[in-house]
């Protein structure tokens, strides 16, 4: 640490009840700051979910059109990907807790406008903001959990951001279920609860212990850091945390042009890459339009769409995503997106099939062929996404780029996903009618090929990498196979 040696009182011999307890706090604080994640993507998720439900009553409300329609749903996106870019800056600026808190007011706050909206302008006005939250916290909540989270387990806890996320959405798809669409107001005005839940949660954890090296309070950082690392490491992650704030801090103010810098590029257009991937395989289209999906497929009744929405489309995603959760550390994060992506192909060319060979006499006909295929597809491919390019993109954003520009790297490369997602969510209706949904799910297909050379190409392996030792790989220059070859085992 600087030449500077930092003595730990200890017992001698150790006390196994003590460390016991020391071990129990440590699990305690991880726990908290999992919870948090956990409640920054229930936000996200809730929201994604919720507008399904909501347009057929919002529809009937306001007597809005699909253009209407897609702005309303795509504002969100719009919302968060503004929000996105000033997110890491004002983490790096004001801590990540602050972000964190301010998030989970705008999403209050959006909810509230969302729910008492007289018209379509306050309503997206209500949802623009909502957007802002969302984008704060997608940005900060994996971040955080990064750089809090013990090395071991870091993909775990990362990844309970996209299992929140999931969980959220089936929620909302819960809560359509067991309202009917008259009662949109009511969706909207439940997405107040998790904003207070992440308000609650932080403000029981600590700040970045990251974060307290760049402002150069140490004794903060260490009492930070010895909340979610094992007495007996806590000296050497601290000495590793400060030698490379230290060697960042030698070459000034990170700077945007620093973000495009040839040293930065490579760490950048994977997350990049990942993040744009994430979206423009059609998961966003799925959520929030899958009652209309369904609809198309054959399946005429609101009760209908909603069940197969909610069972098909919610539960599927949340019980894969703990696939992810489980094994993200232990097959690490190339293995389960390439998994994930030949699944996503082989289920959307299914789908894309399925209507193809729809009759003019299936639709509106009930459940039919196509239906079923539709369902089954859209179950394959909501589990394929769930455990691969859902939580491990969140992840590897969270966890690849350097301290110095950490904040403006995953803000750049979080806008990306949201500037996909507004641009899916803003067409998606208008494509389907324009070439129809089988050469639509053609398309999403064609884009997991893509993205598997993609990964193939670009993506290396982080798994069991410290944040610092993730940097030093960039540093080397090694090539995908030396990140393969070099990847602690499980």
């Amino acid at each position: 640490m600087g030449g500077e040696q930092v003595s730990v009182p200890q017992t001698a011999p150790s006390d196994p009840q003590v460390d016991q307890q020391r071990s129990k706090s440590v699990r305690k604080w991880v726990l908290l700051i999992a919870l948090v994640t956990f409640f920054a993507g229930l936000l996200f998720g809730y929201d994604q979910g919720v507008i399904a439900g909501a347009l057929k009553g919002i529809g009937n409300s306001f007597d809005v059109g699909v253009g209407a329609k897609q702005i309303i749903t795509s504002w969100v996106t719009l919302g968060a990907l503004l929000a996105a870019l000033v997110a890491g800056m004002s983490a790096d600026h004001f801590g990540r807790r602050p972000v964190l808190l301010t998030a989970g007011l705008l999403f209050i706050a959006g909810a509230i406008i969302q729910s008492i909206s007289s018209g379509v302008e306050i309503l997206v006005v209500g949802r623009l903001i909502t957007g802002f939250g969302i984008g704060f916290a997608s940005v900060i909540a994996p971040l955080y959990a990064a750089e809090m989270a013990p090395r071991r387990i870091r993909g775990r806890i990362v990844s309970t951001y996209q299992l929140a996320i999931t969980f959220g959405i089936f929620l909302a798809y819960l809560v359509s279920d067991l309202m009917n669409s008259t009662q949109w107001r009511t969706m909207f005005l439940l997405a107040a609860i998790p904003g207070v839940l992440l308000i609650i949660g932080v403000m029981l954890v600590p700040e970045s212990s990251r974060w307290f090296v760049k402002m150069g309070r140490k004794d903060k950082a260490r009492a930070s850091l010895a909340k979610v690392t094992e007495p007996a490491d806590v000296d050497k992650e601290l000495a590793d945390v400060e030698a490379q704030v230290a060697a960042e801090s030698a070459e000034g103010e990170a700077t945007w042009a620093e973000v495009f810098s040839p040293r930065v590029r490579k760490a950048l257009i994977v997350g990049v890459g990942l993040a744009i991937f994430q979206q423009i395989t059609g998961i966003n289209a799925i959520i929030y339009y899958a009652n209309t999906i369904f609809e198309s497929a054959g399946l005429v009744s609101t009760k209908s769409q909603t069940m197969a929405t909610l069972y098909c489309v919610g539960l599927t995603n949340v019980l894969a995503t703990f696939v992810a959760v489980a094994y993200i550390d232990r097959f690490g994060r190339r293995p389960l997106l390439f998994m994930g992506l030949v699944g996503m192909f082989f289920s959307l060319c299914a789908v894309a099939l399925g209507f193809a060979t729809q009759s003019p006499a299936d639709t509106g006909a009930g459940t039919s062929i196509v239906g079923i295929i539709t369902m089954v597809g859209l179950v394959v491919f909501i589990a394929s996404f769930a455990f691969s390019l859902g939580p491990v993109v969140w992840t590897i954003i969270s966890e690849i780029y350097p301290g110095r520009v950490r904040g403006k790297a995953v803000s750049f490369a979080t806008a990306a996903n949201w500037g996909a997602a507004f641009l899916v969510a803003e067409f998606f209706l208008t494509l389907t009618n324009g070439i129809g949904e089988s050469a639509t799910f053609f398309l999403f297909a064609a884009m997991c090929i893509l993205g598997f050379i993609f990964v193939w190409r670009y993506v290396p392996e982080t798994r069991g990498r410290s944040l610092e030792e993730i940097q030093q790989m960039w540093d080397k220059g090694g090539s995908i196979a030396e990140w393969d070859e070099t990847a602690p085992r499980p």
